[in-house]
């Protein structure tokens, strides 16, 4: 991987991340369409994730403090366990537990069977058509203090479908809560916080896999990491405002867009499905 190439999926990873359009399709598109039809790779992938996580640990750097001074005080009896910061603090443990399993168990699939581009485009397809109907029957009523166990749990299985490439972490997780009748701005935001545990764990995981013969050197890594900080800082910024007032509609337009130009670019053997 060139310089130059690192800092075009760096840009990429930092735009697509937190929006509900799947940052993994759109490197792995990216990459097949520009850069020799080379696969960025799950380790490229996960590890320039770390930015982009790095970049909500930032943004909200107040509650997640917060959350973890009281769960942590609360450990020793000195808050009790009824207190919403700790309560918050043990159900995105618990909603991360989904996504590490299963993360774990099928990770020789994430990494090469379900990077195949046709198995993208119909997880584009498909996530647009679950998010649409999420945002439509979508009562926008509960706040993030009425999140309970059972939908803790629910999320992170919501969470754990964007192992797949093309799905969207925050797509899917969004669309759960949308289903359990949260405020978008509120499955929103928990989709953010949720997402800490599990992408910083797979970035570091994934860490040992980077430099070696199919993946990206450390520097043009690095580099990647480092801009999708920059850039993800301001699209949570952004995304959070738009959401509070706006549908999803504008992204389920993208996502069967984007869906049908891959279909199309497969179809005609402009790109290789791996």
């Amino acid at each position: 991987m060139t310089w130059f190439e690192a800092i075009v999926l760096g840009i990429v990873q930092g735009l697509t991340e937190f929006l509900p359009i799947s940052s993994s399709a759109h490197l792995l598109i990216v990459g097949q369409l520009f850069f020799d039809g080379r696969d960025p790779g799950a380790a490229f992938t996960a590890v320039t994730q770390i930015g982009t996580e790095s970049a909500v640990i930032v943004y909200f750097a107040k509650d997640i403090w917060r959350i973890i001074s009281r769960w942590s005080l609360a450990l020793v009896g000195r808050v009790p366990q009824s207190d919403p910061d700790v309560r918050m603090g043990w159900m995105v443990i618990v909603g991360s537990l989904p996504i590490a399993l299963l993360g774990l168990l099928f990770e020789d699939a994430i990494d090469s069977g379900l990077r195949n581009l046709w198995i993208t485009a119909a997880m584009l397809a498909g996530v647009a058509i679950v998010l649409a109907v999420a945002d439509r029957v979508a009562k926008n009523e509960r706040t993030i203090e009425q999140l309970t166990w059972k939908h803790a749990i629910s999320l992170g299985f919501w969470q754990a479908l964007a192992l797949i490439p093309g799905v969207s972490r925050s797509g899917a997780t969004i669309s759960g809560g949308l289903f359990m009748g949260y405020r978008r701005e509120v499955a929103a935001r928990y989709a953010f916080l949720l997402a800490v545990p599990a992408v910083m764990a797979s970035g570091l995981y994934k860490l040992k896999d980077i430099g070696d013969d199919s993946t990206a050197a450390w520097g043009p890594t690095l580099l990647a990491t480092g801009i999708a900080f920059v850039i993800g800082y301001g699209v949570i910024a952004w995304l959070l405002r738009y959401v509070a007032n706006h549908t999803f509609t504008i992204f389920v337009v993208y996502r069967l867009a984007l869906a049908a130009v891959l279909v199309g670019l497969l179809a005609t053997g402009t790109i290789a499905a791996t």
